[in-house]
């Protein structure tokens, strides 16, 4: 695990902002929420399985977010830590409860999920005077999420750590579109809008790139994007894989095979693993590559945490692929 320095001046791999909460996910498979018999808890949120994917690879990740004063805050905290998080900017505040998110699993592609998260959640409580601005500026990826800027003080902290950080490399926004969270696309789009402006990588799927910059052709979008001046984009296309561009590469990669149990997790899955790799200086093929695969992994089980994959258990995948 890369984390140098006193607390002080700490210098995680990882930093990630945003979502947390527990997913409360059925055992019975193949039916809807009402004939589900028995359900287990999981640590999740985008951002939190992020900064756990990250962890699993030996990341130094920290993970700015804010529970309820409740069980389930405790519990995310301890899990959290158990997973490999540091959890000194995890903190509780008064009034919302720490949100549940259920899902219905319909393998092999339908997961709709039901956030309890309303009419706001801790997660968007975040105030930008409570930050922890060093650990922001000295990470070497500082990672959030469009979920993030849908809400006040939420919005406005997000934009404290990217004027603190500045537009270094290794900034990621994942556009991580949720509609339920916003009162209006238009508003979204323009919030999206006024984020890339201080982001170096972004990452997201066709959808979500048209809410960014109004494309959902991959190409189109990633050159959008690029326009914005991002240094790497990537735009997730489901069964046709993912397309990754910089200004003077392009590369697209296949997806790898799984049977899906939960597709949940497998984006996030792909996030953790995008952070290894750029970390570790892997080529941009490479780095994809390893991406899918980890998302892959993740895809073939119920949870999204405590699934994620070692950097040996993607090699075995890998290998296993290419024998």
């Amino acid at each position: 695990m890369s984390v140098t320095g006193t607390e002080s001046e700490q210098a995680f791999d990882l930093v990630a902002i945003g979502r947390t909460g527990v997913d409360i996910y059925p055992l019975d498979h193949g039916v809807g929420l009402e004939e589900v018999r028995t359900f287990e808890k999981f640590l999740g949120g985008s951002a939190t399985n992020v900064a756990v994917a990250a962890a699993r690879y030996g990341r130094g990740s920290a993970l700015i977010t804010r529970t309820g004063q409740d069980a389930f805050g405790r519990y995310v905290r301890a899990e959290a830590e158990r997973l490999g998080v540091d959890p000194r900017f995890i903190t509780t505040v008064a009034g919302p409860p720490t949100p549940v998110t259920f899902c219905e699993v319909f393998p092999p592609d339908d997961f709709p999920l039901y956030f309890y998260r309303y009419p706001t959640a801790p997660d968007l409580l975040i105030q930008g005077d409570e930050l922890p601005l060093d650990a922001i500026r000295r990470a070497r990826v500082f990672w959030a999420t469009v979920t993030g800027l849908s809400q006040e003080p939420s919005r406005a902290a997000h934009h404290t750590a990217w004027a603190a950080r500045g537009r270094t490399t290794h900034t990621v926004l994942d556009l991580d579109y949720r509609p339920m969270f916003w009162s209006d696309p238009v508003e979204a789009s323009a919030e999206v809008g006024k984020a890339l402006e201080h982001v170096t990588v972004a990452v997201g799927n066709r959808e979500e790139c048209q809410v960014a910059v109004g494309e959902t052709e991959p190409g189109r979008a990633a050159d959008a994007l690029l326009d914005r001046g991002l240094e790497l984009v990537l735009v997730k296309q489901g069964p046709k894989g993912v397309l990754a561009a910089t200004r003077n590469e392009r590369v697209e990669v296949a997806p790898h095979p799984v049977n899906v149990v939960n597709g949940l997790g497998a984006g996030d899955a792909f996030g953790g693993a995008l952070v290894h790799g750029l970390l570790a200086g892997w080529d941009l093929r490479h780095i994809v590559e390893f991406a899918n695969v980890a998302g892959a992994l993740v895809a073939g089980k119920l949870e999204c945490s405590t699934a994620m994959p070692t950097e040996p258990e993607v090699r075995d995948a890998m290998n296993e692929k290419d024998a």
